[in-house]
């Protein structure tokens, strides 16, 4: 039995490259590159491998100004079939609360002329890491949601079941599921491949599909500002760590070991003085 995944995705700015004005606290998106949120490429990537391996199809969708267009073509590139682009001015400064459920409303017009079986998400976007909308998009919908997945286990999709591998503090959990359901993708998940020629070029060509608010029956007063809770107090810029020592051992080795012997014990010596005192 085929497979209808569908993978929510983000552009996002290259974090690599963000830095925060000193005098405003806001980042500085002047001149910085926007590229396909990476845990969101695993996430397709991941997709198009269970649609290689059971056959079926990769729908590719995102909320965002028109420039997001590029970050769908690359999914297309990568093997999705199909995608489509949440574009409103009503959606502009939402957070996790309000773009789950515009991305709910669209998966469910979707879902209606297409059932869905399987969503994947990034496990967060590395503009925001908040590792929210995913679980929140389930919610909405209903669906058996699995975060921080590093391994789809098994798909069966005519008993409608899913094991997969979740990555939790101090180890790991394999877990059961039915479908439909929601996963959030860790990196190791799957590999991103290179595109083919023909893929490159289909993803060029693709019509991509533009909803906005009226088109998925968005309310107006839950979606971007108007339906975001979420307010932030303050941005800042952390402060700039000191180095440690530093032991050359390139020119005088045996010098280099009495120094961080000294260094040792001194911090050490100071370390059970502090736990001296308290416990006295």
């Amino acid at each position: 039995m085929p497979l209808h995944i569908i993978c929510c995705i983000k552009q996002v700015p290259d974090t690599a490259q963000v830095k925060i004005d000193p005098d405003t606290n806001t980042l500085v998106r002047t001149g910085v590159e926007s590229i396909c949120n990476p845990y969101d490429v695993v996430a397709v990537a991941a997709a198009v491998q269970l649609v290689g391996k059971h056959g079926g199809k990769v729908t590719v969708i995102s909320m965002g100004p028109s420039q997001a267009e590029a970050a769908l073509r690359e999914c297309l590139a990568q093997g999705a079939q199909e995608a489509v682009l949440l574009s409103d001015r009503s959606f502009a400064g939402a957070d996790t609360l309000a773009t789950s459920y515009v991305l709910s409303q669209a998966i469910r017009k979707i879902a209606a002329n297409e059932p869905v079986d399987l969503i994947i998400c990034g496990k967060q976007a590395i503009d925001g890491d908040t590792a929210q909308t995913g679980p929140g998009i389930a919610a909405r919908l209903g669906y058996d949601h699995f975060t921080y997945v590093s391994q789809i286990f098994e798909v069966k999709p005519d008993e409608k079941t899913i094991i997969v591998i979740r990555e939790v503090e101090g180890g790991r959990v394999t877990v059961t599921g039915y479908l439909p359901a929601l996963l959030t993708a860790e990196l190791d998940l799957a590999v991103p491949r290179y595109a083919s020629l023909p893929e490159f070029i289909r993803s060029l060509r693709q019509g991509i599909k533009t909803w906005q608010a009226a088109d998925i029956g968005v309310e107006p007063e839950r979606a971007g500002l108007k339906g975001s809770p979420t307010w932030v107090k303050e941005i800042f810029t952390p402060p700039v760590r000191k180095g440690g020592p530093v032991f050359d051992f390139s020119r005088d080795g045996e010098k280099a070991v009495d120094e961080f012997v000294d260094q040792f014990v001194v911090h050490e010596a100071g370390r059970i003085a502090a736990i001296l005192s308290v416990k006295a």
